[in-house]
């Protein structure tokens, strides 16, 4: 690395980890101790545009060269600026038919970081897009790592490891992210018959690598599926964090979120291959029990924390009077930054891509918030001098940041509180409708219960799938 490339890498890079901290509330990488060192290959999944890049350049422990589609670099200010940051173009044929040459320079630049036993990160699916479900591998890293396997007679130690992105809501301000490493992928393997059978070992390295990355996300690659285990989480899902057998280790939250979510994916294949009646007349009755939740306008949450605790009314009512105490705090935030943050989201929207909103949000309001918010600061302190003295806008400008996020988290959480005392309300005013609703919630989880002993019982004594079920 150059100095000038050094200058401008180190305090981008301090940027952006600044950005990244005031948006999402946390980013975790799970299973760190997978990437491995010498030459490595990061095949990630591409959910959220510029922001994967962003956090995989700074939250990874090795730092990687990235590949990145060649249009990015055609305003020559910002293409000086990304090759300063290693970044490597890449041109698609369907940005450039006759873009074969700069592929292959593509290739070269990307071996060239490999063989110095670097890393190069590769997003496969080539675009971006604003649901989690996992889109097509476009066959270029498999190609890629094999022409550079054969070059060295298999001898360089090539591994690829599929990295998996999830987010909690990535358009939504103080979010979660996880960075979800799977298990390396040894390129050797795949190069006996790579010189006769080219085509298959680059369609199999590609399979390997897709399966290796549904097993690191949520996938799920049908509507009514996602409606089905959105469903089966908001019911079920406390009761599976206390009986599951494929979490043996401290983990955090959205860790444990995603892994068992998977779980509920693959027990819904199940149902669906060796229990289809048992399953209709499942979704018969969950829709019933959405029809009448609709009908008395309450949602499944609220129900499920007045059944939980005993003394749920005093608990509403208590959270409610602490509500009151934090109001005026949590006002003084919202009247400041509340115009910013929706100036802002107007901004940022105008230049986002219909169908790929949610993607580009995060960057779009970092970017956009970082000047903005500093601008607004700016303002904020300028009217504050010229009305109050020194030692009182001091404290000002201190206690804008804290106010801004009570404001953010108070009115955030004011509406669950709202739908708790709403559902108690409802509830102790219509007995009737009371336990209909709790009724029609048991039977449901009985009939949950009963589909995951079937499940549990074609499970090996870890959790995991029996060998020929799983990669």
């Amino acid at each position: 690395m150059s100095l000038l490339s050094k200058f401008i890498q180190v305090p981008l890079s301090g940027l952006v980890r600044v950005l990244l901290g005031v948006y999402f509330r946390r980013i975790e990488v799970f299973h760190r101790e997978r990437l491995p060192p010498g030459p490595v290959l990061v095949v990630a999944n591409h959910p959220g545009s510029f922001t994967d890049a962003f956090i995989l350049g700074t939250c990874l422990p090795r730092r990687g060269q990235f590949l990145a589609a060649a249009k990015l670099f055609r305003f020559a200010p910002i293409g000086w600026l990304l090759h300063r940051c290693g970044i490597i173009p890449l041109n698609r044929l369907e940005d450039d038919p006759t873009a074969m040459r700069s592929v292959t320079g593509s290739f070269a630049a990307a071996f060239r970081a490999l063989e110095a036993g670097g890393m190069v990160v590769i997003f496969p699916e080539g675009l971006t897009y604003d649901d989690s479900r996992l889109r097509t591998l476009k066959s270029g890293a498999a190609r890629l790592a094999l022409e550079l396997e054969q070059r060295h007679g298999g001898q360089l130690g090539l591994q690829i490891v599929p990295l998996g992105l999830t987010y909690s809501a990535k358009e939504r301000f103080r979010s979660e992210v996880l960075v979800y490493l799977g298990n390396p992928i040894l390129v050797a393997n795949f190069l006996p018959q790579f010189a006769e059978r080219r085509k298959e070992c680059i369609s199999g390295l590609t399979a390997k690598i897709t399966r290796r990355l549904q097993a690191l996300l949520v996938n799920l690659p049908e509507m009514e599926r996602e409606h089905i285990v959105a469903a089966v989480k908001r019911l079920y899902f406390a009761r599976l964090r206390l009986g599951n057998l494929l979490i043996r280790e401290p983990v955090s939250a959205l860790v444990e979120e995603t892994v068992l979510t998977q779980a509920m994916v693959d027990a819904l294949a199940f149902a669906e291959r060796e229990m289809p009646d048992e399953l209709a007349a499942f979704l018969v009755h969950l829709n019933r029990y959405e029809r009448l939740l609709a009908q008395l306008r309450l949602t499944d949450s609220a129900v499920e924390e007045l059944a939980a605790h005993r003394h749920a009314r005093a608990r509403i009512y208590g959270v409610g009077l602490a509500g009151l105490g934090l109001f005026p705090v949590a006002l003084v935030g919202w009247m400041h930054w509340r115009p910013v943050t929706k100036l802002i989201d107007a901004l940022s929207g105008r230049f986002l891509h219909v169908g790929k909103r949610k993607a580009q949000a995060a960057h779009a309001r970092m970017i956009g918030g970082l000047l903005i918010y500093v601008l607004a600061y700016g303002i904020f302190m300028t009217v504050a001098w010229t009305w109050l003295n020194p030692l009182h806008t001091l404290f000002y400008g201190l206690a804008l940041p804290v106010t801004g996020l009570v404001g953010h988290y108070y009115f955030a959480q004011a509406g669950r509180l709202y739908r708790g005392v709403r559902t108690a309300v409802v509830l102790l005013r219509a007995p009737l409708a009371k336990h209909r609703v709790l009724w029609m919630r048991a039977a449901l989880l009985k009939r949950i219960e009963a589909m995951r002993a079937r499940y549990r019982a074609t499970l090996l004594p870890d959790g995991s799938r029996p060998v020929g079920e799983a990669d």
